[in-house]
């Protein structure tokens, strides 16, 4: 087996513009073209361009696919509608999260799961194992497509001028197909920017066609090419997890504070529903530790596992940390003791390299766009 990276099918041209290209879960992926702060302010104003081609894709189809998936998965998929989208996770039976997921139903019988790059493999073997008994398949489709978003207030405009498909009547969190400058797309109003948006499933021998079309079409609204350092700042400031940082095996969706996404009330047993019914009632009657933002005082920029402090004595510890372009100040995800995780809580602060730096408890996200 190899250990280069996987290239996607867009790798020639982000080196022809220059983009400084980085190992990301396997994969050689753009960390950024220019500057990270315009890259982010251009998605929170204009628009911007991704590449999310690391992105991974597994196909389930057959008469009982939505019965593996109710199964498998800790949410309610029979109530996903047809062209409609769900964010859900996949758990171990301890509880753990495997990844956090969002699954498509792309017909009566046919679903696309889209898993994060690190945990695609996971994921495929999951939904494998777990298939046994089902009349359903897991197809790995991750070679079958490329994955291009564009992202911003401007991008409704971008896309519109490149297809005829009814985006005024795509809701968030659906998919529809259509042609996008003449290719053939799966056109979902996802993403994670906190900004309006569409994630666009092509063949990955179209991508560069349609990448070369959003990028004529989008250049008078100014949008610019982006990479992923400014979709890690952005998703930041939206307060949303980042697998490897929020969500770990070692943590269930009720110590994430993201219970609402396992559905006790579905038929039939899933994996984990034991283990994630005694988390739920721990949460109820001793919440664990609370995910907040944290808001710097100064100007130090605080890093995941540095540890959160009040009086002296850690109290939680940071996950997600970096200078916010919106805010102006650098910002942080955090789980700390539920004592110190109301909004405005005094004396909390990080341990920087031995200094206790000073910071805000505030709720998340730190950052909402105007609708």
């Amino acid at each position: 087996m190899s250990n280069a990276p996987r290239l996607t099918a867009l790798d020639a041209l982000h080196r022809s513009l220059g983009a400084t290209m980085t190992d990301f879960a396997g994969w050689d992926m753009p960390l950024r073209y220019g500057s990270e702060r315009d890259e982010h302010n251009a998605v929170r104003t204009k628009a911007g361009l991704f590449d999310l081609s690391h992105m991974g894709e597994i196909t389930v189809t057959g008469p009982q696919a939505v019965d593996l998936l109710n199964y498998a998965l800790v949410g309610n998929i029979g109530t996903v509608g047809t062209g409609r989208a769900r964010y859900t996770m996949i758990c171990r039976e301890d509880g753990g999260i495997l990844d956090d997921l969002i699954v498509y139903r792309l017909g009566e019988d046919e679903y696309m799961v889209v898993a994060n790059a690190g945990n695609a493999q996971i994921v495929l073997d999951a939904l494998t194992a777990r298939a046994q008994g089902f009349d359903a398949t897991v197809r790995d489709d991750r070679d079958a497509y490329a994955l291009i978003a564009v992202q911003g207030p401007e991008s409704p405009g971008i896309l519109k001028s490149l297809t005829d498909a009814d985006l005024d009547g795509l809701k968030y969190y659906a998919g529809l197909p259509g042609t996008v400058a003449g290719v053939p797309a799966l056109i979902a109003r996802t993403g994670y920017t906190g900004e309006d948006g569409f994630e666009l499933f092509v063949e990955p021998q179209h991508a560069e066609k349609l990448w070369q079309a959003l990028t004529e079409a989008g250049a008078p609204a100014g949008l610019i090419p982006c990479g992923l350092s400014c979709r890690d700042t952005l998703r930041l400031e939206a307060g949303m997890p980042l697998y490897g940082h929020e969500l770990t095996t070692a943590l269930t969706p009720f110590d994430a504070g993201l219970g609402r996404v396992v559905k006790f009330e579905k038929d039939g047993d899933f994996v984990g529903r034991e283990a994630l019914t005694a988390a739920a009632e721990r949460a109820e009657s001793a919440p664990p530790r609370k995910l907040v933002g944290l808001i710097a005082e100064g100007r130090r920029v605080p890093r995941a596992g540095m540890p959160v402090v009040a009086d002296g004595t850690v109290i939680g510890e940071v996950t997600s940390g970096a200078p916010s372009p919106t805010l102006g100040k650098p910002i942080a995800m955090a789980y700390v003791d539920a004592a110190h995780a109301a909004p405005g809580t005094p004396g909390v602060g990080v341990d920087i390299r031995g200094t206790h730096e000073p910071y805000e408890v505030v709720a998340l996200p730190f950052y909402k766009r105007q609708k």
